[in-house]
């Protein structure tokens, strides 16, 4: 799974990005031969003006599969990133979930015909 976040409007820290990439990988490693590469595009919207503006929008490529695209905004960075990936692990299994049971009823249909 490739991982590249971004950052816009603030300056991307160490200690962000790790805690970041550790979400990213904890939240979707039951699902990772699955997934092609993530793309996490964290951003201030009032800049410094505050408020709950920090975003933490998420870009799931899944192979063969429709992208998943999550997006959270909180007062704190870390919040929203833990919302979004929590968020976007449950969503990649329900979706993967549904397609294998889209293809196990196709099957069952062809064998029956």
């Amino acid at each position: 799974m490739q991982i590249a976040i971004q950052s816009r409007n603030f300056t991307l820290t160490d200690a962000l990005r790790s805690h970041a990439e550790r979400r990213l990988r904890f939240a979707l490693a039951c699902c990772n031969d699955r997934i092609h590469r993530v793309v996490m595009r964290l951003s201030d919207i009032n800049g410094p003006r505050g408020g709950a503006d920090k975003r933490c929008h998420l870009q799931v490529m899944l192979t063969g599969m429709a992208d998943v695209v999550i997006e959270d905004i909180e007062a704190d960075l870390y919040v929203a990133i833990d919302r979004a990936t929590d968020r976007a692990g449950r969503t990649v299994v329900r979706q993967i979930d549904r397609q294998q049971t889209l293809l196990k009823q196709c099957r069952t249909i062809l064998s029956d015909a």
